[in-house]
This record gives C-alpha cells, sequence and structure tokens, in this order.
C-alpha cells in the first residue's frame, strides 16, 4: 500500500485488531453498557444487543500463555483452547476481566470441558449445540437454546429483553452484513485495495461493536475505498497471486501465517474463517412471527467443521471463489483440531478436483518454531502460479 494513505479504519483506538476492540469495548462500559464473553460465532449477538450489552471475543491467540494451561489441560490440545484458559488461569485476559457472563456452545470437545473448569469464574451459560444441522430436530432444539439465552440475560442484567427490540437487532444486522460486504467486494477487484490486515481489523471490530457504531464506520471505509479506486491505490503488485485462505480461526500470533504470505508475494483477498468474513455472509429472516427461531435458522447455517454434513462449507468456498477469483486456497489448520484436519482432505479434493486450483494445507500453533518451513511451502505455491 502507498504511503500517506489514510487508513481504513481510523477510530480513535490505536494498535492491534485486539487493543482497539478492547478500547471499544471499556468505552461502551463506560456509557453503561454490560459486557458478555462468547466464544464462538455461534453465540446470537442479536439478543446480547437487544440486551443493551455488547460482546468480547474470549478466544485467544497467544503462544505466551500456553505454557500456563498446560499444567492443567494436555500438550496435545488445540492451542486456540489452551491459550484460552492460560489467559483465565493467570488472570491477565482483559476481554475475560470485563466480562460479566459469559456464553459458551458446546462446539468441541476440548471447549467443552475447558468451559467446565472456568464455570465457577463469572456466571455462564452454556447452549447445546445441534451438530446436524439440516434435521429439523436441529432448529427446533436450536430455537430453543435462544430462547433459553433470552432468559440467562434477563435474569443475570434483570433487564427484559423485548421481541420487538430482537426484530430491531435483526433489521441492523442485515444491513451491517450488506456493507460489509461491499466492503468485501473490494478485495474482488484486482488487483485489491485493501490488506488482510485490513479485512481482519474490521471482521474482529465487526463482533464486539454495536451495529449502530458498525454501520456509520462501514459507510466510511466504502468511501476511503472508493477513493482508493479513483487514485489507482492497490496492495501488492498487479500480478501478484491472489489468495483465499480458509480453515480454522487465525488471529494474534497465528497470522505469522498471513504474513509469510504477504511476504512471499501474495495477496490474501478472502478471509474464509469464523474470524474473518464467515460470521456475515448470510442474512437473517425479518418480520416472523417468531425472531428467536430467524436467529436460531442464521447462526444454524454457519459452515462449522463441528457439523456434519458439513457439505454447505463446500457450497460457500465455491461462491467465494467465484467472487473473489483466488489462484491458490491455502487451508490453515490449529494443531490438535481434529475436525478441521479431517475435513481438509475433503477440501483438497474439492478445489484440486472441481476447481483445478493449487491447494495447501498448513499445520500450525502460536510459536514461531515452523515460522521458516511456512514460508518455504508458500514460497514453493505462488511460484507455480506467479502471473507474468
Amino acid at each position: 500500500m502507498k504511503a500517506g494513505v489514510e487508513p481504513l479504519v481510523n477510530d480513535g483506538f490505536a494498535g492491534e485488531a485486539t487493543k482497539r476492540t478492547l478500547g471499544y469495548l471499556q468505552k461502551q462500559r463506560e456509557k453503561g453498557k454490560n459486557i458478555v464473553g462468547i466464544y464462538c460465532s455461534y453465540a446470537p449477538l442479536e439478543l446480547i444487543r437487544a440486551a443493551n450489552a455488547a460482546p468480547a471475543v474470549l478466544c485467544a491467540f497467544a503462544n505466551k500463555t500456553i505454557e500456563a494451561a498446560e499444567t492443567v489441560l494436555p500438550a496435545n490440545l488445540c492451542p486456540l483452547i489452551k491459550s484460552s484458559y492460560g489467559f483465565i488461569k493467570t488472570d491477565t485476559c482483559p476481554f475475560f476481566a470485563i466480562s460479566e457472563a459469559v456464553i459458551a456452545e458446546t462446539t468441541c470437545d476440548g471447549k467443552k470441558k475447558m468451559f467446565e473448569l472456568i464455570s465457577h469464574i463469572k456466571p455462564m451459560h452454556v447452549m447445546d449445540l445441534p451438530q446436524l444441522p439440516d434435521q429439523q430436530e436441529a432448529l427446533n432444539n436450536w430455537t430453543a437454546m435462544v430462547k433459553k439465552l433470552k432468559g440467562f440475560l434477563e435474569t443475570t442484567f434483570n433487564r427484559k429483553i423485548d421481541d420487538k427490540d430482537v426484530e430491531q437487532e435483526i433489521k441492523e444486522t442485515n444491513v451491517k452484513n450488506r456493507l460489509m460486504n461491499a466492503v468485501f467486494d473490494f478485495a474482488a477487484l484486482t488487483p485489491t485495495p485493501l490488506s488482510w490486515l485490513e479485512l481482519y481489523d474490521l471482521t474482529y471490530l465487526g463482533q464486539a461493536a454495536t451495529t449502530g457504531d458498525m454501520i456509520a464506520l462501514l459507510n466510511e471505509c466504502i468511501v476511503k475505498l472508493e477513493k482508493r479506486v479513483a487514485e489507482g491505490v492497490y496492495h501488492g503488485e498487479k500480478n501478484s497471486p491472489r489468495v483465499l485462505v480458509t480453515g480454522c480461526p487465525v488471529g494474534g500470533d497465528a497470522t505469522k501465517v498471513f504474513k509469510v504470505i504477504e511476504e512471499a508475494g501474495g495477496v490474501i483477498v478472502a478471509l474464509d474463517s469464523c474470524t474473518g468474513m464467515k460470521p456475515f455472509a448470510g442474512s437473517l429472516e425479518e418480520n416472523t412471527s417468531d425472531p428467536y427461531a430467524a436467529v436460531a435458522r442464521r447462526y444454524l447455517d454457519i459452515p462449522c467443521s463441528c457439523m456434519t454434513p458439513n457439505t454447505s462449507r463446500l457450497t460457500e468456498l465455491d461462491k467465494m471463489i467465484e467472487r473473489f477469483n483466488p489462484d491458490v486456497v491455502i487451508d490453515v489448520i490449529l494443531h490438535a483440531c481434529h475436525s478441521y484436519n479431517i475435513e481438509s482432505h475433503k477440501i483438497k479434493e474439492h478445489i484440486t478436483g472441481k476447481h483445478k486450483m493449487p491447494f495447501l494445507k498448513i499445520e500450525t500453533d502460536y510459536s514461531q518454531s515452523d515460522a521458516g518451513q511456512i514460508r518455504t511451502r508458500v514460497e514453493a505455491l505462488l511460484e507455480m502460479v506467479h502471473k507474468k
């Protein structure tokens, strides 16, 4: 990106995405909002916001707390779980510290058991996530879980959640998602006028910010991006290989993979994960007789690898490939994330078979020990497709 280009996100909170989001949440707390910790994209944000609360993502992506976590948790556990637990065990997680309640979802076995270890610290509500999403019973059961969450939030914060407030949040979420996708459309341009870091910052903040604040910010971003396009400003080189990154949630120390891709000459144009574009892909049905069922239906459609059969992930990948026109697909798998690791075989067959595209699977954790190996593999991949 050219020097002197106006930052896409300039909201007064300097620093990386986590610091910016923490600063935002602290401001919300000062305004009288409650803070609710969440661990997954399945947490219904519309209900949290209808309760005059703000969500704080508690998943951690730092290597520094893993050693402390391994005094309790097995070493061969997912680094995201170990890092998250390590921050709580060492009492160094500012997001957990400001959270007054925690919502947990039964996505994977590691998280479920970790929730038991921390359930005594703060009020916690565990949502039983159905994992056969195509079954009618799944929708019925998840709707019941959403309504139980309503009761938990009302009791915890002594506040009535009105159906009209939930409906209003549904409508505002749809506006926000449309604007977020309007920003993503700029990533689909060749060459692209925005970087992976800007995409990451927006999607990270998009989970925590109120819909009103996020809508205002996204409108500003669109104006800035239009200006960049008009002035011929773009990221990378015009012939840089375009990369779609899919797989596990990636943040913090794990963004080493993104940095290596960029340093190797690639341009990341799509982040297909729950820390990327995935939470903003769909819309919620408006003006139904049951807004809680509408919320449940949308969240149940999120194609996480904990679901089976997870055919919708392939469908969504097809859409992203058509939209962002990548040259390669890189699947980032965190160590011991068995569901994404096993599913990677199916993703590879789909990408190399149907789309005839190069595919690379990277298994990693939050340490820097494998950065050189990752660099060698990424450079070899991009050299195959580098545009002359």
